[in-house]
């Protein structure tokens, strides 16, 4: 009997497990470009799953919005270790930046929710802050270490610098701002101890 019950008790935690991905990679998509005020239906449709699971998962609109970006800046952070296996240090530092950009361009459709004042989401720049700042900070200090960048950026000041960057402007598209962030880690290079 206590077999029955052990592998659908694990069948279900994975349903729910896949459900949670689905809604919160459905929700993603969805606030990009219909903002965080989107229909719920419109999430659960995209996701393939009911209203009930939607709301059983996430009670609040504000629950599913602090998963959506906890998830995003947890996946970036995870990049970094993956990038420094593959890549030479200063490589995997531009790829890195990258995909930490493309999360900002992500965030854009939430941003009027997060700076709402909500006290749901007090704890998202700490968050940020823990999980991206070590990661950056170790991409850094390889590159430094190699001598292809210079050796005295901190990750903290980097996160903001390129958090600035990626901020709209008037009449510029995404591209505007890689394009910035891009100057800003070829600016990284000058001081590097090694040549090119």
């Amino acid at each position: 009997m206590t077999q029955d019950i052990s592998p659908s008790g694990r069948r279900r935690r994975a349903d729910a497990q896949r459900n949670t991905e689905a809604l919160l990679e459905a929700a993603r998509k969805v606030f990009a470009t219909s903002g965080v005020d989107a229909p719920a239906k419109e999430i659960t449709d995209l996701a393939g799953v009911g209203i009930g699971t939607l709301y059983r998962h996430f009670p609040q609109r504000s629950d599913l919005v602090k998963a959506v970006v906890r998830s995003g800046i947890d996946s970036v952070a995870e990049t970094g270790p993956a990038l420094s296996a593959e890549h030479e240090p200063v490589v995997a530092l531009a790829k890195w930046v990258e995909r930490f950009g493309e999360l900002l361009h992500t965030k854009r459709g939430l941003a009027s929710a997060l700076h709402s004042g909500d006290p749901a989401f007090q704890g998202l720049p700490e968050y940020f802050m823990a999980r991206l700042g070590p990661t950056l900070q170790s991409l850094l200090d390889a590159a430094a270490a190699d001598g292809s960048i210079r050796d005295d950026v901190a990750a903290e000041d980097l996160l903001r610098a390129i958090a600035s960057l990626c901020q709209p402007v008037p009449d510029r598209g995404v591209d505007h701002s890689r394009q910035m962030v891009g100057l800003l880690i070829d600016g990284l290079r000058y001081g590097g101890r090694r040549p090119g």
